[in-house]
């Protein structure tokens, strides 16, 4: 039989690392984090990092596995979170994958494959001339349904969807046998809801201090450049320390950015008709137990 996997999926805000605590407590489960930027190490209150006291003894996976500096690709991802299942479930423990980046929970659980596409450095070079935005219009028209998921402004994941776009004329079909029996859950809480929890959420990470981390991953050698790639908090974080935006722009602009941020999310996982929608606990719990007692 397949190793039985859940997966808790849904757009920033929305709850989804405490229920996925909840549920690995009741569960006897180990948590995999499918977070892009929360692998980065020093990434903490800008991505809102769950803290030890949250993860309520609960063992969490991929967090703080890489450099900011370095690229952590789809592909290293799945491959760490690959060897991660095979430990717990070995352990006897059941693997909740919980985040919020569908292109890895996507390619990790076998609704999409990675493309073997390999770097076309001509390419490169001609795109890394054009901004960013010029860049997501040129994928709208090649490439409309990554260009409907993927965030506009990272500069980096544009060309690297450019590249692809251009080699395969289109996105690659799922694979044909999945490696793990999926359990999918999703919770997406109601639009005014979702939107004052990014409010608060990221009043509560200002307070939490996270212009002073992001000045201290500057100090410790993380250029603005890259800090701009890694996106969202951290691409206004950059532009406030470059004095390039005030902090009431930058709070207002990365406000604006993180709701649309969250619509993506919601359009990529509407994409899933493999989700049971949940909105609250007992019905999460109901449906992952019934799971696994499944043959």
């Amino acid at each position: 039989m397949k190793q039985k996997v859940i997966a808790l999926v849904g757009p920033t805000s929305s709850g989804k690392s405490a229920l996925g605590v909840f549920l690995a407590q009741k569960l006897d489960g180990e948590i995999i984090s499918a977070d892009s930027r929360q692998v980065y190490k020093g990434l903490n209150v800008g991505t809102g990092k769950i803290t030890k006291k949250e993860m309520g003894g609960i063992p969490h996976h991929l967090l703080d596995v890489s450099s900011p500096k370095k690229q952590f690709s789809a592909s290293d991802f799945v491959k760490k979170a690959e060897q991660t299942i095979k430990k717990i479930s070995s352990n006897k423990k059941l693997p909740i994958i919980v985040g919020g980046t569908g292109y890895y929970t996507d390619t990790l659980l076998g609704r999409m494959i990675i493309p073997e596409v390999p770097p076309n450095p001509a390419l490169r070079v001609k795109l890394e001339k054009k901004s960013p935005a010029e860049l997501f219009n040129m994928l709208k028209k090649k490439d409309p349904r990554r260009a409907a998921t993927i965030e506009p402004h990272h500069k980096r994941r544009l060309i690297r969807a450019l590249e692809i776009a251009e080699a395969l004329g289109k996105n690659p079909a799922p694979l044909p046998i999945k490696k793990y029996q999926v359990l999918w859950l999703g919770i997406q809480p109601e639009e005014k809801k979702l939107q004052k929890n990014i409010h608060v959420r990221l009043l509560s990470r200002m307070k939490s201090g996270m212009i002073k981390e992001a000045q201290n991953l500057h100090r410790a050698g993380l250029s603005y450049k890259r800090m701009e790639e890694l996106g969202l908090e951290y691409r206004f974080l950059a532009l406030y320390l470059q004095k390039k935006i005030t902090s009431q722009e930058m709070l207002a602009q990365l406000e604006s950015a993180i709701n649309a941020y969250a619509k993506r999310q919601k359009r990529w996982f509407k994409r899933n008709p493999e989700i049971i929608w949940v909105s609250n606990k007992r019905g999460a719990l109901e449906k992952a137990k019934g799971f696994i007692a499944s043959k």
